[in-house]
């Protein structure tokens, strides 16, 4: 290779690293990247996907989006200007993106901040405070994951009711299934050195809130501290889609992560809620609280967090994601 080809693999390997902190389903870092001197290719790893509570790989996609989001955010960020190409490959479904540096680009300041965004972001489980999110800082957040292609609602406090006991429903419905079960406790007992799945050190006991969350710690376990707070200032986001296809998928994964590194960057804590939608009963529910026809892929929980950081959700080694691509192993 080429110095030029060399520089161009290592920018796109660095952007593949970044993308590591992409928040994915249950912790399971369903991805792998090949960084070549001329693009990087984003493969869905499916022997980490949930048979479960994600059949289909819908989520696992969603994941995936949102990992390509964080990889292009770095490459702008750097000064790249990308060519992305969704499932460029017909006869091979699990590459699921490819991206080609096509030139020079200006970094806005947004870009700047998103990117900075990724290092703060973190997902946090414990119930957000009482004080209200400012109704332009939701607004920013809609319009940031409408950007990647998607729908983003707010929820409206008089649906909120109707959110919470979807909540409760998916949590019961999946608790109730052994399966499920043994899925849970698979993901949330892990070996720490793995690097993977949900610690329930980063979750907390179940307490009353405006809407239930997924209950990480049915089997016990040591949790974070949940506070005295119950998420009465938290604003709900359904991400959705026109179509339930892998490229839609792909595209409500981009717009979860534009909204989570937008929240970061107006402070704001944040964690995705996927179990109502891993319910077909409960999915279902939620079409009722769109303004329109859509598909619901993933809801998100917003608002301020309590003093502290949270238990932080670990991530495997870039080694065992990022490979060499086909053409730098020449």
């Amino acid at each position: 290779m080429t110095a030029v080809e060399t520089d161009r693999e290592q920018v796109l390997r660095d952007a593949a690293r970044t993308a590591l902190a992409a928040p994915s389903v249950f912790n399971t870092q369903p991805w792998r990247w090949e960084a070549g001197p001329d693009r990087l290719c984003l493969y869905a790893d499916r022997r980490r996907l949930l048979p479960i509570a994600d059949p289909a790989g819908r989520l696992l996609t969603v994941s995936c989006g949102a990992a390509l989001h964080h990889a292009r955010t770095a490459l702008a960020a750097a000064g790249h200007d990308v060519e992305v190409r969704l499932m460029p490959d017909q006869a091979d479904p699990d590459l699921l993106a490819a991206l080609r540096i096509t030139g020079p680009h200006r970094p806005a300041l947004a870009e700047l901040q998103l990117r900075a965004a990724i290092k703060r972001r973190h997902t946090d489980r414990r119930p957000f405070t009482s004080e209200p999110v400012a109704d332009a800082v939701c607004w920013a957040l809609i319009v940031a994951g409408e950007r990647e292609h998607a729908h983003v609602h707010l929820v409206d406090v008089d649906q909120i009711a109707v959110l919470a006991m979807a909540a409760v429903r998916a949590g019961a419905l999946q608790l109730s299934d052994a399966d499920y079960r043994a899925e849970l406790a698979d993901w949330t007992h892990r070996p720490p050195w793995s690097g993977e799945g949900v610690s329930t050190e980063t979750t907390v006991r179940a307490v009353p809130r405006r809407v239930p969350v997924r209950d990480y710690a049915p089997f016990g376990g040591q949790t974070m501290h949940a506070g005295r707070d119950t998420d009465a200032g938290a604003r709900y986001l359904v991400v959705f889609t026109d179509e339930d296809t892998p490229v839609a998928w792909l595209h409500a994964g981009q717009a979860l992560s534009a909204v989570l590194l937008t929240a970061a960057v107006h402070g704001l804590g944040s964690a995705p809620i996927s179990d109502v939608t891993e319910v077909a009963d409960t999915r279902d529910e939620l079409r009722r609280l769109l303004p329109g026809l859509g598909e619901p892929q993933v809801c998100i929980r917003i608002g301020h967090a309590q003093p502290g950081e949270p238990a932080l959700t670990t991530r495997r080694p870039a080694e065992e994601s990022i490979k060499p691509g086909t053409r730098a192993r020449r």
